[in-house]
């Protein structure tokens, strides 16, 4: 094996080798700073290729928000429209629809009036022509719709048929269907006349219900409470007064 041998440092030898150590840390300072560089100009790059996708996004969603609110305009106005339309459209309905009642209110109306002004006539014709022997009495002035009004109290009063004598007075009231109300409508009017027509204070009064048909029952509590009968029966007219009492 041979040997190894060094030779003597000299000045010249250090010099090379600090010269050597010097270019190998310029030649590494360069390598860092281009590595550093390279480095930078990546995170560069990187930054702007992320700002311009960021900005291509925000691009994107803003351009996407914007259609939204657009579509969402167009909807709401559609909306608004129809439903406008359907307002109207139920306004019209509703004001058909109530100018079709009104016309049925007064056609019912018409018929009721109608038919109570044919029994109002029809029964004070019977009575007025007629022999006026009623209620075990003979009357001898026969009218129609007498009207009573009390300012002071407020009192007010409308009958029918009132049949008149020196000692007696019999109040005919007249529907067209009798009902089984009538009876104590009769009845809760008798004070009131008492009161409003109290020329007729002394004299006996009789009550009696005029009707074209009667509902179940009627007749029934109308005796039981004293109340003449009247109806029509044909072409004649009918009075059960047997049951009937003096008030």
């Amino acid at each position: 094996m041979d040997e190894i041998r060094s030779s003597p440092a000299t000045p010249e030898s250090i010099w090379e080798i600090i010269r050597e150590i010097s270019l190998s840390i310029k030649e590494s300072r360069a390598e860092i700073a281009e590595s550093s560089a390279r480095f930078d100009r990546e995170m560069a790059e990187s930054r702007a290729e992320y700002d311009r996708r960021s900005a291509e996004a925000k691009q994107e969603m803003a351009e996407s928000r914007a259609e939204f609110k657009q579509e969402m305009a167009v909807s709401r106005a559609e909306f608004d429209r129809r439903s406008a339309e359907a307002k109207q459209e139920m306004a019209a309905s509703r004001a058909e629809f109530d100018r079709q009642i009104k016309n049925v209110n007064e056609m019912i109306g018409g018929i009721g009036n109608s038919n109570g002004k044919f029994a109002e006539e029809f029964f004070f014709t019977a009575l007025y022509k007629g022999d006026r022997n009623l209620f075990g009495e003979h009357f001898d002035e026969c009218y129609t719709q007498m009207r009573r009004y009390e300012k002071a109290t407020g009192k007010k009063a409308e009958h029918d048929i009132f049949l008149v004598n020196c000692v007696s007075l019999a109040i005919v009231e007249i529907k067209y269907k009798a009902q089984r109300a009538d009876i104590q409508k009769i009845l809760n009017r008798l004070p009131d006349f008492k009161t409003l027509f109290i020329e007729h204070k002394e004299r006996r009064i009789f009550l009696g219900l005029a009707a074209m048909s009667f509902e179940n029952g009627v007749e029934e509590e109308a005796e039981k409470a004293g109340v003449a009968i009247v109806k029509q029966v044909g072409d004649a007219v009918i009075f059960n007064d047997e049951h009937v009492k003096a008030f």
